[in-house]
This record gives structure tokens, C-alpha cells and sequence, in this order.
């Protein structure tokens, strides 16, 4: 039996993951957030982060639903604060998502609508994947990474952990990316990027 989930955050990434969570018959017991705010579905807000230290990690699991538009460490943070509390994140997956049967996931790992990941490729931990992602074979995936909507990644591409990868752009098979780098929307990443670096262009350029 699924146990209930606590949702983290409450904003339109958010959204998305409750609804989907919903359609799968999911019991979401409700949110979490700084302050106290309306929801889309109704869901009940239980106060700040440090109410889920209220329930057993046994009883519970967690979906992160803070979403990011560029590089940013508070993902990570929050998975690690409750991963060391021995608190589990669900793995959310969208049912028109297509995955290939050797992929290999993390924990807490959210694969959204209409992706496409292919054989042998893994995808770490508290990694978003997001509408429309195309990832083709051997790519490895970091932890804490978001593969922003409508991005095409070839064969073999490795992108280290805490990454953002815009709206639309590619990168071409065999390319290594760095850890914590943006990669901007439409860009088209024909070489190796070094940790920490913004690239943007067609072909990227680092900025």
C-alpha cells in the first residue's frame, strides 16, 4: 500500500506533480511552505518544512515541488536535510512519459508528460525531467538536475549534478557538462562544458 505524501512547495511545478499524483489515486496528506497559501487542488497546508519532522519517516514520503529556473542549491538542500532524517521522496512519473526498460532512476526522480528516455541512460537522484524531454541512450544524469521542456539530448551526453538545462536546447552526443552549469533555452551545445559555466548561443558559447 502507498503510503501518504506530503508535498513540498506550492507553485505551478507543484501543481503538475498533484495532479498527476491525483490521477494515480495518490492520498496527499498536503504542503508545505513558508507562509500560508491557497492550492489549486484544495490540499491542506500544514505549515513550514519543519512540520514534517511531525511525522515518522516510516509513515510518510515526500514529493519535492519546488521547481528552478536556473542553477540553484535549495533542491538539493532539502532533499539532503530529509534524506539524512531518513525521510524517502517518491518518484513521480507521468504516465505518457516513455522509458526504456534498463533506465535507471534515483530517488525522488519526476519524469514529466510526453518524455522519451532511452535504453541504459540513468537519471540521479531529486532530478526533474521535464514535458517533453527527449534524453537518448548511455546519458547519465546527475543528481539535482532539471532537464527544462523540449530539450533533445543525443547519445552518451553526461551532465553533472545541479545543472539546469533550458527550454529547448540540445546537446549533441558524447558532451560532458559540468556540475551546477545553465545552459540557456534554444542553445545548441556542441562541445564540453567546464563546472559552473553560463552558455548560451548556437552554437553555446560560455557568458
Amino acid at each position: 500500500m502507498n503510503k501518504p505524501i506530503i508535498m513540498i512547495g506550492n507553485g505551478g511545478h507543484a501543481s503538475v506533480l498533484t495532479e498527476i499524483l491525483l490521477a494515480q489515486k495518490e492520498m496527499i496528506t498536503g504542503f508545505t511552505a513558508p507562509t500560508l497559501e491557497e492550492n489549486a487542488f484544495g490540499l491542506s497546508y500544514l505549515g513550514s518544512d519543519d512540520v514534517i519532522e511531525d511525522y515518522n519517516p516510516s509513515d510518510i514520503e515526500l514529493v519535492l515541488a519546488i521547481g528552478t529556473i536556473k542553477p540553484s542549491p535549495l533542491r538539493e538542500k532539502i532533499f539532503n536535510t530529509f534524506t539524512r532524517k531518513k525521510y524517502h521522496f517518491k518518484s513521480v512519473i507521468h504516465p505518457s512519459a516513455i522509458i526504456a526498460p534498463s533506465v535507471h532512476f534515483g530517488q525522488g526522480v519526476q519524469i514529466m508528460a510526453g518524455t522519451i528516455i532511452q535504453t541504459n541512460t540513468t537519471v540521479a537522484d531529486n532530478s526533474i525531467i521535464n514535458t517533453g524531454a527527449l534524453i537518448d541512450h548511455d546519458c547519465q544524469i546527475g543528481s539535482h538536475i532539471h532537464i527544462a521542456p523540449g530539450t533533445k539530448i543525443s547519445g552518451s551526453v553526461h551532465i553533472e549534478k545541479g545543472t539546469h538545462v533550458g527550454t529547448g536546447a540540445t546537446i549533441i552526443q558524447g558532451i560532458h557538462i559540468g556540475s551546477n552549469c545553465l545552459i540557456g533555452a534554444g542553445a545548441v551545445v556542441v562541445n564540453n562544458i567546464a563546472n559552473g559555466i553560463k552558455a548560451v548561443g548556437v552554437p553555446a558559447k560560455e557568458v
